[in-house]
């Protein structure tokens, strides 16, 4: 079967059933919403992406506001998605927020830098053809023009500005990832974000007896390729990656 140009594959066919669960790779020219509180697997399945989409030959960037390179190497390696030939051969552009120990991303004088703003002029991290933002509500709550426009409960206007330079990227058939823990910013913020998501993926962990089980839920996948799935379930091994779990009957 022909594969679909439109789609950019996740690859890894041979180690996980991932990409055939999501119909068989991101649409281009998609803004991608992956929702779910600490320890749903936001970041590892944001690696899994990354790591699958590089071996299919698709350049990637990857911000994020937890993980030093140093910190991002182990842990690929750890889940065994060898990332360091991807780095060194400028597949993968890896970048870390560094914010201080108050929360803050400032610069050496100790002034809050405009973040958002920052990043959207920063041309290199949007050559890519995917950029991931890991995770995106961190970004969101230490911005100092976001946090004043909080305060006047004017959250939506920010989101709006932002949705429209996404919009932009997006238009040149590029994908943009967020992750986003929705306890961590308010509704009034990530709402503009799940509307306009073109794939929307909400991370939740299951109490199933005494075992946590981890899952995908497909909120919303326009543009989709092969059937997707409503609920893929997952876990993450140590020397393994991603695991997608077998559906059991209840």
């Amino acid at each position: 079967m022909a594969r679909d140009t439109n789609l950019l594959s996740l690859g890894l066919e041979d180690r996980d059933r991932l990409n055939k669960e999501l119909g068989g790779g991101i649409p281009r020219g998609s803004i991608v919403l992956i929702e779910g509180d600490y320890g749903a697997g936001k970041s590892a399945i944001s690696q899994r992406f990354s790591y699958g989409l590089v071996q299919e030959g698709a350049s990637v960037t990857l911000l994020s506001t937890e993980l030093t390179v140093r910190g991002f190497i182990d842990q690929m390696h750890s889940l065994e998605y060898d990332m360091v030939k991807p780095l060194l051969k400028e597949e993968l552009l890896f970048l870390h927020a560094d914010f201080d120990s108050g929360g803050a991303f400032s610069d050496d004088d100790g002034e809050r830098k405009e973040l958002l703003k920052r990043l959207m002029n920063a041309e290199a991290m949007w050559r890519s053809d995917v950029i991931f933002l890991d995770t995106f509500d961190a970004i969101f709550r230490n911005d100092p023009t976001f946090e004043a426009l909080v305060r006047k409960n004017e959250e939506r206007q920010a989101a709006l500005e932002i949705i429209s330079f996404f919009r932009e990227i997006i238009s040149q058939g590029k994908i943009v990832v967020l992750t986003v823990d929705p306890s961590a910013v308010d509704d009034d913020a990530i709402g503009p974000f799940r509307s306009i998501a073109d794939v929307f993926l909400e991370l939740e962990m299951v109490e199933v007896g005494t075992d946590i089980r981890r899952q995908i839920n497909v909120k919303r996948f326009a543009g989709m390729g092969q059937q997707v799935g409503d609920t893929i379930g997952f876990s993450v091994r140590s020397g393994t990656g991603i695991v997608i779990e077998s559906r059991t009957v209840a």
